[in-house]
């Protein structure tokens, strides 16, 4: 059996090769190819069955920009009802710009206002994929695939643009293909997937309801519940130090108690400053006891945004994830950064040892509720205050589920976060048990076994179809 991988971003090579899925893989099948959207420089110390071949990255012509575009659109559109945020990220999508593409958006626009049905997104999808026939990229990718003979393709995300015409390359050669769905919110408020796949691979029986609704093509049983392997590494031994050792490397005081701030990037928290610098003020007014106070930034972009606040606040302790730039001139520079194993580790302790954590409605919530830590959302901005309205988030369904189970405490101005760090500092159990209860309905299996999981419904898959 043959399996191939494609790796197509930085978070996709922390969750794939950095948990035990390649391991677990590596003894499942005979041979695995990476097809990888990295330099192949980034892969090391393989298995001795897995080889990499690094893609010629795909470059979008403007008809294939224009297929896709009206793809996406359309989706949107037909589930903006009763979605605020399938909504808000159809008005995000508006041209506001005037050029040859934003008058292009706008035709795209008002045509799928009127024609945007499940059988027209697949037309749409259809005209994407003839754009694809003669492209120099497509043809290599035809021979790359054909000289390889894979019995499955498994593509572990389903929405970058670049890896369609690897996925019409599979289909004209009847290479079954598979896809894990890369995020908690990617359904719900996230616009179409780069192509249609075969099976899917989902984190919770939540996300499969969500799926089996967006995409009506799409039958159950091409649809397995694996969990998800982001979380696996804070249960594997060759991630853990101990919290001595943590302290140690931080410069924290044992004798206090660890505030966690986890940042966004600057696109959807744009306000992270303003959190920082009110709790740092806190601390100096004694609002709050004398705690550490550490900040992670976003791995997706450069920190210098925090150069004043951090000059401002000198004990503020800054965690900067090491995620190695693997290729200049990118059209996605952000894809193009890899985690090296320091950052699995200081990532796992901070979410292990820290008291609470506090970030801008971030999946890190999920990280910290994993290890059963308290969680503060903090969104002060909204139309009337001028700031960057973080607060309309609360309406995107997947967050309305993590409110609605009282898995977290949001704060909307500065005096309610200062009391829910309070609330939390002096009982940190309160609201476990929501907070379990929202870590069984986001990743519905196990966590330990994640990457092992996988391989076999992969290896299940390939079973199945040549009986």
């Amino acid at each position: 059996m043959k399996l191939g991988i494609v790796i197509t971003d930085g978070v996709g090579y922390r969750n794939f090769m950095m948990s035990d899925f390649l391991i677990e893989a590596s003894h499942s099948f005979d041979e695995l190819v990476i097809f990888s959207c990295l330099p192949s420089t980034v892969y090391t110390n393989l298995p001795s069955n897995v080889k990499v071949i690094e893609l010629t990255v795909f470059k979008e012509k403007i008809t294939t920009w224009l297929f896709r575009k009206t793809k996406e659109l359309a989706h949107l559109h037909l589930h903006k009802k009763d979605n605020f945020g399938i909504l808000d990220n159809l008005n995000a999508n508006y041209p506001k710009t005037k050029n040859v593409r934003a008058f292009l958006t706008y035709m795209a626009f008002y045509w799928t206002h009127l024609f945007h049905t499940e059988k027209w997104i697949q037309w749409y999808t259809s005209l994407q994929q003839f754009s694809f026939k003669n492209d120099a990229v497509t043809k290599e990718y035809y021979d790359i695939l054909i000289k390889e003979n894979i019995d499955l393709l498994f593509v572990t995300h389903q929405r970058p643009s670049f890896i369609a015409p690897l996925i019409y390359v599979s289909q004209k050669l009847k290479v079954k293909t598979a896809t894990f769905i890369f995020s908690w919110d990617n359904l719900a408020s996230k616009g179409r997937m780069a192509a249609n796949f075969d099976y899917y691979l989902v984190w919770s029986n939540l996300m499969k309801e969500e799926l089996l609704y967006f995409y009506k093509s799409v039958t159950a049983d091409a649809v397995n519940v694996v969990g998800t392997p982001q979380f696996e590494p804070y249960f594997l031994d060759r991630y853990k130090i101990s919290k001595d050792k943590f302290y140690e490397k931080f410069g924290l005081d044992n004798s206090k108690q660890t505030l966690c701030f986890s940042c966004g990037d600057i696109s959807t928290s744009k306000n992270d400053e303003l959190y920082i610098e009110t709790i740092a003020k806190a601390i100096i007014k004694k609002l709050l006891p004398d705690v550490n106070f550490i900040v992670r930034t976003s791995p997706a972009e450069n920190p210098i945004r925090f150069q004043q606040v951090a000059a401002l606040y000198p004990f503020i302790i800054w965690n900067f994830p090491k995620w190695d730039l693997s290729r200049e001139g990118h059209q996605e520079d952000w894809s193009q950064r890899v985690p090296i194993t320091e950052d699995v580790t200081d990532l796992r302790a901070l979410t292990e040892y820290s008291t609470i954590n506090i970030n801008m409605l971030s999946t890190m919530s999920l990280d910290f509720m994993v290890f059963d830590k308290p969680v503060i959302n903090t969104v002060f901005g909204n139309d009337e205050n001028k700031l960057y309205n973080d607060q309309r988030f609360l309406n995107y369904i997947h967050i309305k589920k993590l409110i609605n189970s009282q898995s977290t405490k949001v704060a909307t101005t500065d005096v309610e976060l200062i009391q829910a760090i309070n609330d939390y500092l002096l009982n940190p159990n309160l609201d476990s048990n929501f907070r379990k209860k929202l870590v069984d309905l986001q990743i519905s299996k196990p966590i330990n076994g994640t990457g092992k999981r996988i391989a076999n419904e992969l290896l299940q898959w390939i079973v199945n179809q040549k009986k």
